[in-house]
This record gives C-alpha cells, sequence and structure tokens, in this order.
C-alpha cells in the first residue's frame, strides 16, 4: 500500500460507471498498471486530458488492496497527432495492443519501456516507414519478452550465418544450408538481411534501409506468425493493419 509515481502511456481506456474510467498505462517503473480514475468521463476533471488514449505523462497512482487509484497526472504529450490520421492510429494502437498482450501486469522492464516510447515518438512524425518502423519495433519487442530471433547463428547447429533463406518459428531463428527446414517460412536473402537489419538498429535508424513490398510481406509474415504463436492472444489490430497495407 502506499504511493507510486512515475511516467507511462495510456496504452487502453474503458468507461466505467457514470463519470469514471478504467485505464491501463504502460510505465517506466512498475511496467503495466491497471488503475481507476475517479471522474475521468467529465470534461471538467483534472484527469479528463491525462487518461485519453496515447497520452504521455507522468502519473501519481495510490495503490491499496484491490486496483490502482489514479490520483494525478501531468501532460507530457497528448500525441494529438496520431489520433487524427486514421494510418498512424492504426499503427499506435496495434504497438499498444502487443504491449498490452505481450506484458503482465507490474513487471518492469526499461528497455520496452523505452523502445515504446521511441516508437511512438516516431510515429508522431513524418520522417519514417510506419510499416518498418512497427516491424523493427515487433522485433524488439520479442526480443525483450524472451522471445528474440537469432540471425547469427544457425539455431541447430550454431554454424555462424552469413545469410539465410529460412527462419524456424519454433527455434526463432535462422537455418543454414544444411540443416533441416521444419516448422518455419521460407524467405529471400534480401528479407533475411533486412530483418537483422531491422533487429540490430535503433529505431530511429530504420530509414537506412529500403525494401520491396514483397519483402516487406516476407517479414510480416514472419513476425506475425511468432508473434500470434507466443502471446496471450493474437492481436486484433493485426487485421486493421492488413487491411490498411491493402487499401
Amino acid at each position: 500500500m502506499g504511493l507510486l509515481k512515475t511516467s507511462g502511456i495510456i496504452i487502453k481506456s474503458l468507461d466505467y460507471k457514470e463519470n469514471d474510467k478504467l485505464v491501463w498505462i504502460y510505465t517506466e517503473k512498475f511496467g503495466k498498471i491497471s488503475a481507476i480514475a475517479k471522474g475521468a468521463k467529465r470534461s471538467k476533471n483534472n484527469l479528463f486530458s491525462v487518461t485519453l488514449p496515447l497520452c504521455y505523462g507522468d502519473y501519481l497512482f495510490f495503490k491499496g488492496k484491490g486496483m490502482c487509484r489514479l490520483s494525478e497526472g501531468k501532460l507530457r504529450n497528448s500525441f494529438q497527432g496520431l489520433l487524427n490520421n486514421l494510418e498512424k492510429l492504426t499503427y499506435s494502437s496495434y504497438l499498444c495492443e502487443l504491449i498490452d498482450i505481450s506484458t503482465e501486469d507490474e513487471d518492469a522492464n526499461y528497455e520496452l519501456y523505452k523502445q515504446f516510447v521511441t516508437a511512438i515518438y516516431l510515429l508522431d512524425t513524418d520522417a519514417l516507414d510506419y510499416e518498418l518502423l512497427t516491424r523493427a519495433f515487433e522485433l524488439k519487442l520479442l526480443r525483450a519478452t524472451g522471445y528474440g530471433l537469432d540471425f547469427g547463428n544457425c539455431v541447430f547447429c550454431k554454424k555462424k550465418l552469413q545469410t539465410s533463406n529460412y527462419i524456424s518459428l519454433s527455434y526463432h531463428g535462422g537455418v543454414c544450408e544444411n540443416c533441416p527446414k521444419e516448422h518455419g517460412i521460407y524467405l529471400s536473402k534480401g528479407s533475411f538481411n533486412a530483418l537483422r537489419f531491422l533487429n540490430n538498429t535503433t529505431l530511429d535508424k530504420v530509414y537506412r534501409v529500403s525494401l520491396t513490398d514483397e519483402m516487406k510481406e516476407e517479414i510480416f509474415k514472419i513476425t506475425s506468425s511468432i508473434i500470434s504463436s507466443n502471446y496471450t492472444r493474437r492481436p486484433k489490430s493485426l487485421d486493421m493493419l492488413k487491411f490498411i497495407k491493402e487499401w
């Protein structure tokens, strides 16, 4: 019991009773926190503007025996630019859903938090390809939650890989030309090299790689397959992402 103070981003909110909200915030110090925000549905309430989707701010919670209660919030960035653009909103909602399905309550992961905040900031600009940024974030998330892909060595014989044309979904990594190709996905060597680059580079440097639509599709097939099979549920927003890609 006591007060918890931390920065965080609203990843999900739900109207509760007449004037309240339930909010889920991914925080720097405590991981994912679910809390009740009393009166937050009223526009004149101090919590109204800091409990909108994607709000990034500093928050103060009271933790008792039951659910945390959000006491205060100070806005750092509302990311309204994301909410006013369908493509940006779809990608940012997907990132929030990834955080939600891949993390447990109050399990802090500073590296993942840092990557998440960076990705949201970059989505709010027009400097990067949103799809490439999202693929890179997926790879960071997989690594931060224990499902990282190995692009350096064959996952079976451990031979050093210069490149590969096969990713094992069971063992999460590349397979050399001599080892069996089972329970995985074939891809071009160019896509394998691009995956390795996206996995190893920082999010703000993803602009350095240029991919064809076919390569993007190969990479999406791999990351989405691993995500769908390893977390608590398949992200619902994956379907909306597919629609945006085909639109």
